[in-house]
């Protein structure tokens, strides 16, 4: 109180010119001696066991709780570092007791983050610390108001090698390895990366003992703008792989999400909460071929009994990729039919506008896709099985019509997933599957979802797709992993007034260029009915404490693409094939582990 009426007369006296160095010299004095007292006070509160904590509010102050019940504001001594964890900005304070004096806190977080420090999830079929960031396992950096924020994330530094030059990002194009007509197939590419550098923030607050609400978003560099480029300053841009709010009542077992989010098509490694995806623990940012998954907006509402049986309905974002043979489509007018008179103009999308990408089609969508799914957890296994519905629009003009129409189809599948603790900690096996019709999206691979028959109407191209993993954890720093993989289609065409094939999987197209090596690219009109690929990885945790977690992670894959069949404008078949290598070595640091 005595240093309060001090400053206060020093501040009323009239500010000259010859006073300021002395008033300057009075304010560091009475810093040094309220940190001092702050640290006695701090000793004699511990060593009386009363806790004497002390919290931090708003404009850098703190109250300290004196034997007298009096609350006394004092200045942060400017040389401690207060704890982040136990910050409150906003709302009600934090409990006295939770904290400790700034220096004392210093010292002791290096001691407790030696001790507590929350090791990175080895013994997971999906480590979350890989496919995740494992946000969800550490504790709040700090606090807005009654809502806890943990931050996630890692820098990535990845190496990326090709046998074939796809001229892509950390995100491999599978579906694109060229075939031997293109020079591209004749030599490979190194592509070192950043972009997978990833920062994600959990935010969550309970309004009851039973009630929880979440906040989630997560985002890398992944985009490219058109000023985007790797010439001087590889300025690739920030996007959305997630962001989503999120309610649960553990009480009734009732959860609510809504944002954008891995689909409910995707494989967990238990329940059906977000954030426990069963995601491959591989580097390459668009999975392996054979894995389903995509990462759309949505709504999703999952009902748990007892934590055990779940069930989930998704009503996602839809969009269809269309695709057609040579030929099929002039000018928008498809190549008439048998029976017809003349071809059916159709439109079935439209390039983006407002905020959607001008330089891309989006399809003309009825109904969102819909993905209802069970599963079931044992201490053997996760079960899940599910069904996948679609609905596919185009607008139709007959020959000699003078009125469009909507043509509508239906597409979907059903799928399934496992995962089973095979050897406890040690080894697990996760497969899954999903076959139907236009499902294409749901592929990395990205092989089309639809074509379309000859009045118009979509045609939904059969599929499948399919992987099986091992997953090892020979000590508790090193995970292995292996992969293989499959998305294979089937044909869907009709026969045009000229006697030729039109849809996809045609038969009957010129593929001799497909095989002929040329300097400058000629063209194959092959169209893919199968990738397939091998993959084998790893990581080793090289290092964890309280400055964070350092992985780094080697992967190989092997992936193979077969076309459908076609001629080789000599009376006889060709059966187009490609296949390649990637190897990928990938640094990451992980501060918030």
């Amino acid at each position: 109180m005595v240093l309060s009426g001090v400053f206060a007369a020093c501040i009323a006296l009239p500010a000259r010119a010859d006073d300021l160095s002395e008033i300057q010299a009075i304010r560091e004095e009475m810093r040094r001696l309220e940190a001092k007292v702050e640290r006695l006070e701090s000793h004699h509160a511990h060593a009386a066991g009363n806790g004497g904590g002390h919290l931090f509010a708003r404009h850098g102050t703190r109250q300290n709780s004196l034997s007298d019940g009096g609350a006394h504001t004092h200045p942060i001594d400017p040389g401690a570092v207060p704890d982040l964890r136990h910050l409150s900005i906003g709302g009600p304070a934090v409990s006295a007791d939770s904290q400790t004096a700034a220096e004392e806190a210093n010292a002791a977080l290096q001691d407790t983050n030696a001790q507590q420090q929350p090791q990175l999830n080895m013994d997971s079929s999906s480590p979350l610390s890989i496919t995740q960031t494992g946000v969800d396992s550490l504790p709040p950096v700090f606090r807005i108001g009654g809502v806890s924020v943990r931050l996630g994330g890692f820098i990535d530094f990845s190496n990326i090698y090709r046998s074939k030059n796809l001229t892509s990002g950390p995100a491999t194009s599978w579906g694109s390895f060229p075939y031997a007509n293109s020079p591209n197939a004749h030599t490979g590419e190194y592509r070192p990366s950043a972009q997978l550098t990833r920062l994600s923030v959990l935010l969550q607050g309970t309004p009851t003992d039973h009630q929880v609400l979440s906040a989630y978003i997560e985002t890398d560099f992944g985009g490219a703008a058109g000023t985007a480029n790797s010439y001087q300053t590889n300025s690739y841009t920030p996007r959305i792989r997630q962001a989503y709010m999120t309610y649960s009542d553990t009480k009734w077992g009732f959860h609510v999400l809504a944002g954008q989010a891995w689909s409910l098509t995707t494989g967990y490694t238990q329940g059906l909460l977000s954030r426990h995806e069963q995601l491959p623990p591989v580097v390459d940012n668009n999975q392996i071929p054979g894995i389903v998954f995509t990462r759309v907006p949505q709504i999703r509402f999952i009902k748990d009994f007892g934590r055990k049986w779940w069930v989930g309905l998704s009503i996602e974002a839809p969009q269809v990729a269309f695709a057609e043979s040579d030929g099929m489509l002039d000018d928008g007018t498809l190549q008439p039919g048998v029976g017809m008179r003349g071809g059916t103009d159709v439109l079935y999308n439209n390039t983006g506008t407002g905020m959607l990408n001008p330089n891309a089609k989006y399809s003309m969508d009825v109904a969102p896709d819909l993905v209802l799914k069970g599963a079931l957890d044992t201490k053997l296994a996760h079960y899940e099985v599910y069904g996948l519905a679609r609905w596919f629009k185009a607008l139709e003009k007959a020959y000699g019509s003078n009125s469009i129409r909507e043509r509508i189809s239906f597409a979907g599948g059903v799928g399934g997933d496992i995962t089973v603790h095979a050897i406890p900690k040690y080894l697990q096996v996760t497969g899954n599957v999903l076959a139907g019709k236009g499902i294409g999206r749901y592929g990395p691979s990205m092989i089309s979802d639809a074509t379309f028959k000859a009045d118009g109407t979509p045609a939904p191209i059969p599929e499948l797709i399919g992987s099986l993993g091992l997953i090892g954890h020979p000590t508790d720093n090193v995970l292995l992993y292996l992969y293989g993989g499959i998305e294979t289609a089937g044909r869907r065409s009709y026969r045009g007034l000229d006697g030729r094939q039109y849809g996809y999987g045609v038969s009957d197209l010129d593929l001799a260029s497909c095989d002929i090596e040329q300097i400058t690219t000629s063209t194959c009109n092959a169209q893919t009915r199968t990738v397939a690929d091998m993959t084998v990885g790893g990581w080793w945790h090289m290092l964890q404490g309280r400055y964070g977690a350092v992985m780094t992670g080697v992967q190989y894959t092997y992936v193979q693409k077969i076309a459908f069949s076609g001629t080789n404008g000599a009376g006889g078949r060709i059966d187009p094939k490609t296949g390649g290598n990637t190897i990928y070595v990938t640094f990451r640091y992980l501060p918030f582990q």
